[in-house]
């Protein structure tokens, strides 16, 4: 069998595993990594780099790998544009946290955010209390987006400290 077959099998198998496992673990996990993240971060790309590779450590088997990855990835970002049914399933929907002053206690138990982390996202876009939001949401990518104000909306975005999806190979 050719080696590099081999690998773009391996490879494929390896990114829809990770797709599934990030995909069950949610999207918060993306967007909010503390030591242990990204040391699970690290650990994960070192154990799944031979089960991609093998015993092939040259050059152009890690080009095949990578290859196979970005391949991978391209098709299924097409895939998600053509086809709702499809994104809908390959990503999380955004989930209310607040609206109008009110938290969504069923959705932070359901997504593990805490009332502390949620106040920090509040802070990091200017917001000291609850009342003062009008809409806070958790979106696709992990971020939690929030709009502030009653008769002048303002609207403000904090990028969530994260390491890039493109890492794992996924956007």
């Amino acid at each position: 069998m050719n080696p590099y077959f081999d690998i773009i099998i391996r490879s494929a198998a390896v990114y829809f595993f990770m797709v599934i496992a990030l995909r069950f673990f949610g999207k918060k996990e993306l967007s909010q990594l503390n030591t242990a993240d990204v040391i699970l971060i690290l650990l994960i790309s070192n154990s799944v780099q031979n089960a991609m590779v093998g015993t092939n450590t040259s050059l152009y088997g890690g080009m095949a790998a990578a290859t196979v990855l970005f391949t991978i990835n391209f098709i299924l970002k097409k895939l998600m544009f053509k086809y709702k049914k499809f994104s809908d399933f390959m990503q999380e929907k955004p989930e209310i946290l607040i609206h109008d002053g009110n938290l969504d206690f069923k959705a932070l138990s359901k997504l593990n955010i805490s009332s502390d982390e949620l106040k920090e996202a509040m802070r990091e876009h200017g917001i000291e209390f609850f009342k003062d939001v009008k809409l806070a949401m958790l979106e696709i990518d992990g971020n939690i987006s929030i709009i502030s104000g009653n008769k002048n909306l303002k609207q403000t975005h904090y990028k969530r400290k994260r390491i890039h999806k493109n890492l794992a190979g996924i956007n």
